[in-house]
């Protein structure tokens, strides 16, 4: 995975085979994901670099992170559950996300036709997080093993990832875990996945 934010841009995010050759989705989406960089660092966000994607941040947290695949490009937000959506764009990632936390794009050209819309939704995101506020979050369906719930405690880094899992790939691993009988077992399992878990994968993802 890449550890520079300008790699993204030029080679990819270094997560599978297609890093830096023309097949990468990040490369694909060159044009559009350009105008999305331009349009967060206008409006004062920090641009930071986590879990190989461009993450940009403003008062001390999460704001939204960018991300390409082959047939669109996505804008997702963090703390989505806040968000009022009145251009109604905003789209959920999968059926298991609890919240419309996305905007995709299908083409590059959407990026300048939405620059409004993009840029009032940032400002929104960031009211929240000048004052400090969060989204409720949802009661979990299946709760997690504790073996799990140290591991975040004492690695911030893999609880940042985690809590940036989509809803669904979050309950993978709390089935997954919650299903080995002996502490040690989950305890093992969890520093198996702990690279999976930084790449955004769910434990049942490729």
């Amino acid at each position: 995975m890449i550890t520079e934010i300008e790699d993204y841009f030029t080679k990819g995010c270094g997560r599978c085979a297609r890093f830096d050759t023309p097949a990468c989705s990040s490369l694909k989406w060159a044009e559009g994901q350009a105008a999305l960089r331009r349009i967060c660092r206008e409006a004062g966000l920090e641009e930071t670099l986590k879990w190989g994607h461009p993450c940009y941040m403003h008062a001390g947290r999460n704001i939204v992170i960018m991300g390409a695949f082959q047939d669109n490009m996505r804008l997702t937000f963090f703390n989505a559950g806040l968000m009022k959506d009145p251009a109604g764009v905003m789209e959920k990632q999968g059926a298991a996300t609890a919240t419309q936390d996305m905007i995709r794009f299908t083409d590059n050209a959407q990026v300048a036709a939405m620059e409004g819309t993009i840029r009032a939704y940032l400002a929104e995101a960031m009211g929240y997080a000048e004052a400090g506020v969060t989204a409720p979050k949802p009661p979990a369906e299946v709760d997690l093993p504790a073996e799990l719930i140290a591991a975040l405690d004492d690695d911030p880094e893999l609880a940042e990832a985690f809590a940036a899992l989509t809803p669904g790939r979050r309950k993978s691993y709390a089935i997954v875990l919650n299903a080995l009988k002996k502490p040690e077992t989950r305890v093992a399992r969890i520093a198996k996945v702990r690279d999976r878990i930084l790449a955004g994968k769910g434990a049942m993802d490729r």
